[in-house]
């Protein structure tokens, strides 16, 4: 029984020579990180198309049952907004090609502004991609939250399609006023909706963002490691990220959610043990 956890990036200054050892070459860091968590989001795929000489070198650098959960690009579905961008998933999924099984799923993001009048143009872009991945629906337009009959049709779409709805649970940064320049930034870009713990597959992805607080963090995950070992025993294979404002302490945070869901579960295949961030001395 496995536990997928990991973070938004493999790479981040604060974790160098404290988490990860420094410096490392590009060609190293998602080994590295790979060492401390099983999974990690592919947020860079948001911002361009790899090359896929870039993807091979991630696919080198961690085993077939690490999971990067890779976002389609923005030109797709914030630019495009899912209409007529065929010659450009024809892209991405030739780049992304050499993950093979890394390729957990693929991300549809879609910005707020992207609602329920909008479903049928969803419904037909999960209609045309290729059935050899699988794929998950982040939205964030308040009615998919607050309105039944939007729940359940935006449900009915993504059912049809196999698709994964990825919750981003922000709750606890919007539960009291922010406290850093960190936090003050998430308020003003995350967005603020309801908390969502209903998986569609039999492969939920969840998206936990926390405090600067570690203490803050843990507290307000406590649900999420209910309902994460409830699916586990019903036979479902979960990935969780977690993140912080700051993510400065999101590596090691996410191995305590994975501790977490173990001390619950001890089936749960333990994580792999962390490469020193040093050098190792005969002395």
């Amino acid at each position: 029984m496995r536990l997928h956890v990991g973070c938004a990036m493999w790479t981040h200054a604060p974790w160098q020579g404290r988490f990860l050892p420094h410096p490392l070459p590009p060609g190293e860091r998602l080994r590295s990180y790979a060492t401390w968590c099983n999974a990690v989001e592919g947020n860079t795929t948001f911002y361009a198309t790899p090359s896929r000489s870039t993807v091979e070198s991630w696919a080198r650098q961690t085993g077939p049952d690490f999971r990067l959960v890779a976002k389609l690009p923005k030109s797709i579905t914030h630019e495009r907004r899912l209409t007529g961008a065929d010659d450009e998933v024809r892209s991405f999924l030739e780049a992304i090609e050499p993950l093979g099984s890394r390729a957990h799923a693929l991300w549809v993001q879609l910005p707020g502004s992207f609602g329920p009048a909008d479903l049928g143009t969803l419904a037909g872009f999960l209609r045309r991609l290729p059935g050899s991945y699988r794929y998950a629906v982040e939205v964030r337009h308040r009615a998919f939250f607050d309105d039944a009959r939007s729940v359940r049709l935006l449900e009915e779409v993504l059912t049809a399609a196999d698709a994964e709805w990825i919750p981003f649970d922000t709750t606890v940064l919007f539960q009291s006023p922010p406290t850093s320049d960190a936090e003050r930034d998430a308020w003003a870009k995350k967005p603020r909706v309801p908390r969502r713990s209903a998986a569609l597959t039999d492969r939920p992805i969840i998206r936990y963002l926390g405090r600067d607080a570690t203490e803050h963090t843990i507290e307000g995950w406590q649900q999420w490691i209910g309902t994460v070992t409830d699916w586990l025993r019903e036979g479902r294979s979960p990935t969780v990220f977690i993140h912080t404002p700051d993510n400065a302490d999101a590596l090691p945070l996410a191995r305590r959610f994975h501790d977490d869901v173990r001390a619950r579960l001890p089936q749960v295949e333990p994580l792999p043990e962390p490469m020193p961030a040093e050098p190792l001395t005969l002395f």
